[in-house]
């Protein structure tokens, strides 16, 4: 396990998924039809339960304009800065269940961000890079 310093926030707009782990795709899909060969900037998966327990999943990509995500439709987010614990996953599509497998082992570390999310990077189209945000407070 390493950990990455983010420099800086980074603003993406998002579709949310209407089922976890079911509608990632769709979501992507989604999101990627309504950019319509615009620029892309990089993208990510972002994800946290909700109050009953249940996995919200946001598919996500990086603002290249201010404004991208009212000019697409979709939902603006900001990834914050700061220090993330991470694991990554070289062809994850071979096995999906190892990006899970990765998080339940990040979120189970101790000093995370209680209000945090597990953010998946997707570096390229087989590698990913699975960070949990740790805690400001307890450095």
């Amino acid at each position: 396990m390493e950990t990455y310093i983010l420099e800086n926030d980074i603003k993406v707009f998002c579709v949310t998924a209407k089922s976890f782990p079911n509608g990632i795709m769709e979501a992507f899909k989604k999101l990627h039809a309504s950019v319509n060969g615009a620029d892309r900037g990089r993208q990510f998966g972002l994800s946290r339960p909700n109050p009953n327990g249940q996995i919200i999943y946001k598919a996500a990509l990086e603002e290249i304009n201010e404004g991208d995500a009212e000019r697409f439709g979709c939902e603006p987010f900001v990834i914050q800065k700061g220090s993330y614990i991470f694991l990554e996953r070289l062809n994850f599509m071979k096995d999906l269940q190892s990006i899970g497998k990765a998080f339940q082992e990040l979120i189970s570390q101790p000093g995370i961000d209680p209000n945090g999310y597990c953010l998946e990077w997707y570096l390229n189209e087989k590698d990913v890079r699975c960070m949990v945000r740790l805690d400001d407070n307890k450095k």
